[in-house]
């Protein structure tokens, strides 16, 4: 008899069924079962924000998530935001306005960005940064990243708007 329980999880619109035990964290299920290495590894002790996923319209930190709790969950990462012809509009304006520099905390940095701007589509930068505080960059001092989730959140109101 096995220790492991039966997971079924959607991970970035696709369906996935694993095994894992049920002290097994979450990033360990995406990126060693699934292969989804997008969400990092950094502290496990949810100080960094390196591994921030998007689950059940809620931004969880997957190294303090058992994968049991992730039963039945709808997850985007990442890899999830992108379209197939490019990049999502947050991952394009991290680049252009150079919100990343090793790129480490960069995944869960969009992927709680992309979070923030779902519930609040028009933030103020202090909002901005009240919003990001539980994700930690070693190296860009954070001005960049402020600039390209503002700059992001006008774009996709911008599209919104037009589309209307």
């Amino acid at each position: 008899m096995s220790d492991k329980m039966h997971l079924k999880l959607t991970v970035n619109g696709e369906a996935h069924e694993t095994l894992a035990e049920p002290r097994e964290l979450l990033i360990h299920v995406l990126r060693e079962q699934l292969g989804i290495t997008g969400p990092h590894i950094g502290c496990e002790t949810s100080h960094c924000g390196a591994c921030t996923v998007d689950m059940g319209g809620k931004s969880v930190k997957a190294c303090t998530v058992f994968a049991a709790q992730a039963q039945g969950a709808e997850i985007t990462t990442v890899e999830g935001l992108g379209a197939p012809d490019g990049l999502h509009v947050l991952q394009e304006m991290f680049r252009e306005h150079h919100g990343l520099q090793c790129g480490f905390c960069t995944p869960g940095m969009i992927t709680r960005a992309w979070r923030l701007l779902q519930d609040n589509p028009s933030p103020t930068e202090e909002e901005v940064r009240f919003g990001m505080s539980g994700n930690l960059c070693r190296c860009t001092g954070y001005q960049n990243i402020v600039k390209a989730i503002l700059a992001a959140a006008d774009q996709m109101n911008a599209m919104k708007e037009a589309a209307e």
